[in-house]
């Protein structure tokens, strides 16, 4: 079809507006107003959002008042290093406003440092900035309350740097797993990744071991004792999740069986699923996700040592599918666990050439998707969730089989880098047919 004026015209003005949108500006513009917007709806929300900060605070004001600190003088749901972001915002101010206010600074700013490190990113960073603060936006405001606004930022980072400075990025993914267990995924990729003993010492075990010396010591110095470790304890006695991916069935067979029940644990602050059954499955998920992890690992390192010309995509690959597992093996299902997932996806569109571009077109697409679906889940309709409603057990239900669909689909394509590459493989052996035949 020949062009024409008015297409000419209309492709020129796209073509400036996708100028204004890739230009400092515009990026800038569109960080402040995806962050404004997120702002207002968490204060709209504050009682589900900040409800988390609000137990934040309590730590941090507790210990600078009685010197009585998580960790350090009893047993903790967190990691050591979680100290360090929880206690920050205390410092200097007074009562839970100005805390949540610092904290929800300090988490946009830490935000704001990922995003400029995507945007420096060669050769789309630009492009994949934008992902990121859709993304954001889709997922709603849970992440700004919650320890996972703090993880999120240094996955992307650590991501973002693997290639070019694989020891940073292995410290800075370290840290992040002594403040929320997630980051430790890209650890796992970085080590499945390296190429040769030597490398993995240098960028993975040495960087890795000094931040988790320093934490682990500072931990012990201020009398942790054994409670440095006490995260791991802590979590073995909890049951399923009402909203976690193998609560699912659980959740759906509310529609017509009565005796299946939501119940709140009020000493840990979450509805879980009651019954026999729901902990023995919470009990299956602990040996479950470690195994689904070093699987993947596995997978990653068979993956790396075949296609290493695709290594940063089997890095990838191998840290959104650790990732993915550590939510659908999870027998904790919070909301705030999905931003772990857009750094990968994000770093991919960054990072990517045309070919893996389109193989993460459609994550990007889906993980939008699981973005809203969640936001619906929470803070918009929890409380239809908990009562039963068939909409809000479908919702939950759908994002879920999404989280499913895109683990298998992680793992799949691991698992074809993995394989011995069966294209190279046919043309060495049409060479050697060909050089059979007579007269060649």
């Amino acid at each position: 079809m020949p062009a024409t004026p008015t297409t000419d015209r209309s492709h020129a003005a796209l073509a400036a507006a996708g100028e204004v949108l890739l230009s400092r500006w515009g990026l800038i513009t569109g960080f402040v107003l995806a962050h404004a917007w997120i702002v207002l709806d968490a204060i709209s929300w504050q009682g589900e959002i900040f409800g988390d900060v609000s137990l934040y605070h309590w730590w941090a004001h507790q210990g600078f008042a009685t010197g009585n600190w998580p960790v350090l003088d009893y047993d903790w749901v967190y990691p050591a290093a979680a100290l360090l972001p929880i206690a920050a915002p205390a410092a200097g101010t007074t009562g839970f406003l100005a805390y949540a206010v610092v904290w929800s600074a300090g988490v946009i700013a830490l935000n704001a440092v990922a995003m400029w490190t995507l945007v420096r990113t060669p050769p789309r960073g630009r492009l994949a900035a934008w992902w990121w603060l859709v993304f954001l936006v889709a997922l709603g405001p849970i992440w700004l309350g919650r320890l996972d606004g703090v993880a999120a930022p240094l996955i992307l980072i650590a991501l973002l740097l693997a290639a070019r400075r694989p020891a940073v990025a292995a410290a800075v993914a370290t840290l992040g797993a002594w403040i929320k267990i997630a980051p430790g995924a890209v650890v796992v990729a970085l080590a499945a990744t390296a190429h040769g003993v030597r490398r993995l010492v240098r960028d993975v075990v040495v960087p890795g071991a000094v931040v988790s010396a320093v934490v682990v010591g500072l931990a012990l110095a201020g009398g942790a004792g054994a409670r440095a470790w006490s995260v791991f304890g802590e979590q073995e006695a909890r049951t399923l999740q009402a909203e976690s991916v193998a609560a699912t069935a659980f959740s759906v067979a509310r529609l017509w069986n009565p005796d299946v029940r939501i119940e709140y644990n009020d000493v840990i602050f979450t509805y879980e699923v009651h019954g026999a059954a729901a902990r023995q499955v919470a009990s299956l998920l602990d040996a479950a996700l470690p195994i689904a992890v070093v699987l993947i690992g596995l997978l990653a390192w068979l993956a790396a040592r075949r296609r290493r010309d695709l290594a940063g995509d089997v890095l990838l690959l191998s840290a959104a599918a650790t990732l993915l597992a550590l939510i659908v093996f999870n027998k904790v299902g919070s909301p705030q666990f999905i931003a772990w997932l857009g750094p990968p996806v994000a770093a991919a569109l960054a990072l990517a050439g045309p070919g893996a571009r389109r193989l993460w077109s459609p994550p990007a697409l889906g993980m939008l998707g699981v973005g809203v679906l969640t936001q619906t889940l929470y803070p918009i309709a929890y409380g239809e969730f908990l009562r039963g409603e068939v909409w809000m057990v479908v919702v939950p239900a759908l994002r879920n089989l999404a989280l499913v669909a895109l683990l298998v689909g992680a793992v799949w394509r691991l698992g074809q880098l993995a394989l011995p590459d069966r294209r190279a493989s046919r043309n060495v052996a049409l060479r050697g047919r060909e050089a059979d035949i007579p007269g060649r």
